[in-house]
């Protein structure tokens, strides 16, 4: 089982359209597979049609065990469950402060479903906080969309540092551009220095288009909605060389 979480410090940048596709891929290819919402805004929650967690708050979640079997929901689609988000998840960096081993109670909580789960897929809340610090530690693969601006660039940046300040695992990160314009010279500029990020960025990128806004009113996967968008052809793609990474142990 392996652990894949969508992660930016920066909001805005296509994590969860990514994540709700991805997370659909992983089970159209027969692997059992979990999307765990960690975001309390709920917005793949929202794009699988389901409604938020109102029991599992922060404080029943961080504790594990039936808790989280309760609330763990089958979606309309075979091998993808479920784990709805839960507005109080804003607080969840104030439990965790008050636990011991605080930075890797996430970890030790999704344990047990390794052996239900192929794949578990976590969308996250942006920031930096413990809560990221934990899905740092619990990740396999840290998927970072970056958009291919300046402010983009810096949060990446910061990212990079932040893993090195605190003797994480750089090597876990793999960034791929998100929301890209072509036509805009600055993406263009920004996609062909990309030998100056020190850690390679994954080969496919995920195109602006307004396609990807329609899974906000259909609550469907873009696969499922536009198969022959470019957007879904990019996401495909991705999930591609996500699994490629795994199958060769490279993760």
């Amino acid at each position: 089982m392996k652990t894949i979480a969508l992660y930016s410090i920066k909001g805005g940048v296509g994590k969860t359209a990514t994540a709700v596709n991805l997370a659909y891929l992983a089970a159209l290819s027969g692997a059992p597979t979990l999307l765990c919402d960690l975001d309390p805004q709920g917005s793949a929650t929202f794009y699988y049609r389901m409604r938020p967690a109102k029991k599992l708050t922060s404080g029943k979640l961080l504790r594990g065990g039936k808790q989280i079997e309760k609330n763990i929901k089958e979606s309309d689609y075979k091998n993808l469950d479920v784990l709805p988000a839960n507005i109080s998840y804003r607080k969840m960096d104030l439990f965790l402060h008050s636990m011991k081993k605080s930075k890797t109670r996430l970890g030790k909580i999704i344990k047990p479903f390794r052996k239900e789960y192929d794949y578990i897929i976590l969308d996250c809340p942006p920031n930096i906080t413990l809560v990221s610090e934990n899905i740092f530690h619990a990740a396999d693969l840290l998927l970072v969309p970056v958009i291919p601006t300046t402010l983009s660039q810096l949060t990446f940046h910061k990212l990079v540092k932040f893993f090195k300040k605190n003797n994480l695992k750089p090597d876990i990160i793999h960034p791929f551009f998100s929301m890209v314009e072509s036509r805009k010279k600055l993406h263009r500029n920004v996609m062909a220095s990309i030998e100056k990020y020190n850690i390679p960025f994954l080969s496919t990128f995920i195109p602006y288009l307004a396609d990807v806004e329609t899974m906000g009113i259909h609550r469907k996967p873009l696969i499922l909605l536009k198969p022959k968008s470019p957007a879904s052809a990019a996401f495909t793609n991705l999930w591609r060389e996500v699994k490629e990474l795994v199958d060769e142990g490279k993760v």
